[in-house]
């Protein structure tokens, strides 16, 4: 079985004791080297054949895991965050499902929960926001017209934006074409969360653009945009002692 294993968002000591463990016993290690905490290689045994496909195409990874597994090796595709969230996963394992060959994937700690710790923050309050729109700006990859940034910007929930720092004037323009947001709306950038050297500044949507230039943040970041982030929002039902759940009764 070859197994994809999700690296987390950063800090070495955030990916999972699954995924630590299936890093100690990998024969072969194939990981994201762009964007992977290079600690986490300290996991992998001695005389494990260690491979970074930031250099490498769909097709070079493939004839590395493919003939690896062939041979009776344990093999380990290691991605960034978890690899459900730009993975690049399915091509993959489409590939494999073609040679009949069987894998399993393993979660991570994906870098929007990692944003959310750095910046001490829940990204659903109640009478604030209850929806998380996790997407990215079109550039060189495209994104379907009907998500477009600014028809998702239109609904004013909680927003987490990834691959967008490059592009951040015209994610500003798309933001505030929604309609629901104004150049007032809280927003930060997270850079390398949870990594040794991550970095939070918080500002508004009316000065992302300022904010990114005067810190120098061009890439390697998320862009966090909602209310979530101002001081207002209605108490929880689940801990008001006047609300009745399932395990204990309201008190008068």
């Amino acid at each position: 079985m070859i197994h994809f294993v999700g690296a987390g968002s950063g800090a070495a000591d955030l990916i999972t004791v699954r995924g630590a463990k299936l890093l100690e016993q990998a024969d072969v290690i194939v990981y994201a080297g762009s964007l992977v905490n290079p600690q986490l290689l300290d996991y992998a045994k001695a005389g494990c054949a260690i491979y970074d496909s930031a250099k490498m195409t769909l097709e070079e990874v493939l004839e590395v895991m493919i003939p690896a597994h062939q041979a009776g090796k344990a093999v380990v595709r290691l991605h960034t965050g978890d690899p459900c969230l730009y993975g690049a996963i399915r091509e993959q394992m489409d590939a494999l499902d073609e040679a009949g060959i069987d894998y399993a994937v393993t979660p991570g700690v994906s870098s929007f929960c990692g944003a959310a710790a750095a910046l001490k923050a829940e990204y659903t309050l109640p009478d604030v926001s209850q929806t998380v729109i996790i997407t990215r700006m079109a550039g060189r990859t495209p994104v379907p017209e009907r998500e477009a940034l600014r028809k998702l910007a239109s609904h004013g929930s909680t927003m987490v934006l990834f691959l967008s720092t490059g592009l951040i004037p015209k994610l500003v323009e798309e933001l505030l074409a929604g309609g629901a947001y104004t150049a007032d709306t809280p927003a930060a950038i997270v850079y390398k969360a949870t990594w040794p050297d991550e970095k939070v500044f918080r500002c508004t949507i009316g000065t992302l653009e300022q904010t990114a230039k005067e810190n120098n943040i061009t890439k390697t970041a998320l862009i966090t945009v909602g209310g979530f982030l101002g001081s207002e929002y209605e108490r929880s039902k689940l801990y008001d002692p006047t609300f009745t759940t399932e395990f204990r009764e309201a008190s008068k």
